[in-house]
């Protein structure tokens, strides 16, 4: 199931804690088998002062869901529409 999804693909989670919601794909880690989804997973994390962060304090991150907890509900825009142009030169070439 790894292979059919892609960003901006549409999903539902199947299992764990948010499961039942829906979201878009934002990125995905395929060594890792993990998508991060836009609104879901995202936690904070308490940054201790140091060079690169002078100021500390916290930074929101995703956190990957796992693949195979994952359900392709709607698959990316771009690939519709290509299909939908080749619906139409279809029909025009059967005229």
């Amino acid at each position: 199931m790894a292979q059919n999804l892609k960003i901006n693909d549409k999903v539902l989670v199947i299992a764990g804690d948010n499961k039942g919601k829906e979201a878009k794909i934002v990125k995905i880690d395929p060594k890792a088998g993990k998508a991060c989804l836009e609104g879901i997973g995202v936690v904070e994390r308490h940054m201790k002062k140091s060079y690169l962060n002078p100021t500390g304090g916290k930074k929101t991150i995703h956190v990957g869901i796992d693949l195979s907890n994952l359900k392709l509900v709607e698959a990316a825009k771009f690939e519709k529409t290509a299909a939908k142009k080749a619906d139409k030169k279809a029909k025009k070439g059967a005229k």
